[in-house]
């Protein structure tokens, strides 16, 4: 529902300013592919993955982790096969901004 007086165009604004303001928040998020992603680890000594599930009708494997100060983000159909030094944090969701 809509507020009288609110254009579209204005909750069009509204919307982005809120995304722009969630990216500044979070800092840059690099989205990569499931196998540049298990590449990235790979450079690292015992690397942090933060872990989720996701997905309406069916599963998806969300990862994200950092390197050389830059978060990494992928989603995969199934789940990755991480390097048996990964520090895994199980997270109830990760959510990114599109």
């Amino acid at each position: 529902m809509m507020n009288a007086g609110v254009t579209p165009g204005a909750s069009a604004a509204v919307a982005a300013a809120a995304l722009a303001r969630a990216i500044k928040a979070s800092g840059a998020i690099v989205r990569v592919e499931p196998e540049d992603f298990l590449h990235i680890l790979q450079r690292q000594r015992e690397p942090l993955v933060v872990h989720a599930t996701g997905g309406f009708l069916t599963t998806r494997y969300l990862y994200l982790s950092s390197y050389k100060g830059l978060a990494f983000f992928t989603k995969s159909p199934s789940a990755l096969q991480l390097p048996g030094d990964c520090e895994i944090v199980k997270a109830r969701k990760i959510w990114i901004p599109d």
